[in-house]
C-alpha cells in the first residue's frame, strides 16, 4: 500500500524486470510506518484521545506543608532511581504474553508452612529474627525518647523574657549567632551505653540506714549485711579447701624417703631380679618358636550349617523390623503428645529467655578490665543509733557513694587501685673503700 497526495500525479514505470523494481518510491510508506511505530511506542494516537485524557483540573494545591518525617516517608516508598533503566521504554505489548518468571521468596514458600507460621503468630509465638526486630525497634524508639529529653533547652526559670523575644529563630542560629548575649541554648552531651533512662540517677536508701530506724527495717538491713558477709566467708572456706587443705603436713624425714621411693620408680631391683632368674625354666635349644598349625578344610554339613545360620539371623533381623513399624503405627497417640509438651517447653523457654533479656538491659555492663561490684551497705549497729541527726555516727560518703553510682551507670568505667611494689635495694661495698679502715689504722 502507498500513499500518494492529491496534487501529484504517480509515474508509471515498466517493472518486467527486475532492475526496474529500484526506481519504486517508497518514502512515503517508511514515513507512514515510522509515525506509526513512534505511535505505538509513545501510546495511543492523539486523534483517538479525549479532551479529559489531554487536560485536568486542579482541585487541590500544588505544593503541600510537609514534615521532613512524611517526605522521608514518601522518598521510601517510591522505588529507587536504579530501577526506572530495568523498566521497558515503550508502550507496545509484549508479543509474548506468557514468560516464565523467577518467583519471589515468599511465592516459592510452601503453604503448609505458610499456614503453620501463622497459627504460630496468633498463639504469641514468633521467629528470632521477628523477636530481635521487635526489640530493635523498642531499642530505638527508647533511644530517641532519652535524646529528646537531654535535647531539651536549658532555661533560667527567672528571666521573665526568656524564649518569648526569640521563639522564631531556629535551634541552629542560637547556638552558632547568640553566643556571648547569655542566650545559648546548652545541649546535653550525649553518652553511649549509660543507664540513665534504665536506673535512677539517685537510688532510694534502704530504709534500716534512717537516722531513727523501726526494728523490722534495722534487723531486715543488718540481715542482709550478714548474709552477704557470710557468703564471702563460705567462698573463702571453699578455696582453701580446694587449695591449701589438700596437701598433707609432712616432717623431713618421710619427705626425703617419699622423693627416694618417686626417683627410683623403674630401675632393676637386684632382690627381684634373683627370685626371678631362680623361677625361670630353661627351654630347649630345639624347640620352635612358631609351632606349626594344622589348616582342617570344613565339611560340607559345616558349610551348610553356617550358611542356615546366617539366613536365620537375617530372617529374624527382617521380622524385627516390620514388627518395629506396626509398633510406631500405634505410638502415634504418645508421639503427639510428646510433640506438644515440647512445644509447651520450648515456650516455657523463650518467655524466660525474654524475662532474663528485659533483667540483663537493667545490669551493668563491663567497660574496662574490672568488673562492677555492688559496694557494701552502710549501717549503724543499734547502741550507735541515737534518734537525732547531731549525735548519730555518720557512715560511708556521699563522692564515693555519687562515683559509684555513675559507675553503675555506665557513665564511668570501673577501675581498681594498683599498688607499685619497690623491690628492695641491694646493697654492697664498692672495691675503693674494702681496705679503707686498714690503710687509716697504717
Amino acid at each position: 500500500m502507498t500513499l500518494q497526495s492529491p496534487g501529484i500525479k504517480k509515474k508509471r514505470i515498466s517493472k518486467k524486470k527486475k532492475s526496474s523494481w529500484r526506481k519504486t518510491d517508497i518514502k512515503d510508506v517508511e514515513e507512514f510506518l515510522e509515525d506509526q511505530r513512534l505511535e505505538e511506542r509513545l501510546g495511543q494516537p492523539f486523534s483517538t484521545l479525549k479532551d479529559e485524557e489531554f487536560f485536568s483540573i486542579d482541585v487541590a494545591p500544588q505544593v503541600e506543608n510537609l514534615t521532613k518525617r512524611e517526605k522521608r516517608k514518601i522518598k521510601a516508598a517510591a522505588p529507587p532511581k536504579c530501577y526506572p533503566m530495568l523498566q521497558p521504554h515503550t508502550k507496545v505489548p509484549d508479543p509474548i504474553s506468557k514468560r516464565n518468571r523467577v518467583r519471589t521468596k515468599e511465592e516459592r514458600k510452601c503453604p503448609i508452612l505458610k499456614k503453620k507460621e501463622q497459627e504460630m503468630k496468633l498463639k504469641g509465638i514468633l521467629k528470632k529474627k521477628e523477636l530481635q526486630r521487635i526489640s530493635d525497634r523498642q531499642r530505638s524508639q527508647d533511644k530517641k525518647e532519652i535524646e529528646e529529653e537531654n535535647e531539651k533547652e536549658v532555661r533560667d526559670i527567672w528571666d521573665e523574657n526568656d524564649g518569648k523575644d526569640d521563639e522564631w529563630i531556629d535551634k541552629l542560629t542560637k547556638r552558632h549567632t547568640l553566643r556571648g548575649v547569655g542566650k545559648l541554648t546548652k545541649v546535653i552531651p550525649r553518652m553511649k551505653n549509660t543507664l540513665n533512662g534504665v536506673l535512677p540517677k539517685v537510688e532510694a536508701p534502704h530504709p534500716g540506714m534512717s537516722y531513727n530506724p523501726s526494728y523490722e527495717d534495722h534487723q531486715d538491713l543488718l540481715k542482709e549485711v550478714a548474709d552477704k558477709e557470710l557468703k564471702f566467708i563460705k567462698e573463702q572456706q571453699h578455696l582453701d579447701r580446694v587449695t591449701k587443705d589438700i596437701f598433707k603436713k609432712v616432717s623431713a624425714t618421710q619427705n626425703e624417703k617419699n622423693w627416694m621411693k618417686e626417683m627410683s620408680q623403674g630401675l632393676p631391683n637386684p632382690n627381684k631380679s634373683e627370685n626371678k632368674s631362680s623361677t625361670k625354666q630353661h627351654k630347649s635349644p630345639y624347640e620352635s618358636v612358631n609351632p606349626p598349625v594344622v589348616n582342617k578344610k570344613k565339611t560340607l554339613k559345616q558349610r551348610r550349617k553356617i550358611k542356615e545360620q546366617a539366613e536365620l539371623k537375617e530372617n529374624i533381623k527382617k521380622a524385627k523390623i516390620e514388627k518395629k513399624k506396626i509398633a510406631d503405627i500405634y505410638k502415634l497417640k504418645f508421639i503427639n503428645s510428646k510433640i506438644e509438651k515440647d512445644e509447651k517447653f520450648k515456650e516455657i523457654k523463650q518467655r524466660k529467655r525474654l524475662v532474663t533479656k528485659k533483667l540483663k538491659q537493667k545490669e551493668t555492663k563491663r567497660l574496662g578490665k574490672v568488673k562492677f561490684d555492688e559496694p557494701d551497705l552502710d549501717f549503724n549497729l543499734g547502741q550507735e543509733i541515737t534518734g537525732n541527726l547531731r549525735n548519730i555516727k555518720s557512715e560511708g560518703s556521699l563522692l564515693k557513694d555519687r562515683f559509684q553510682s555513675m559507675q553503675k551507670r555506665n557513665i564511668l568505667d570501673v577501675t581498681k587501685r594498683h599498688i607499685h611494689k619497690r623491690g628492695k635495694k641491694k646493697t654492697f661495698v664498692k672495691n675503693s673503700f674494702k681496705n679503707w679502715e686498714t690503710t687509716v689504722v697504717k
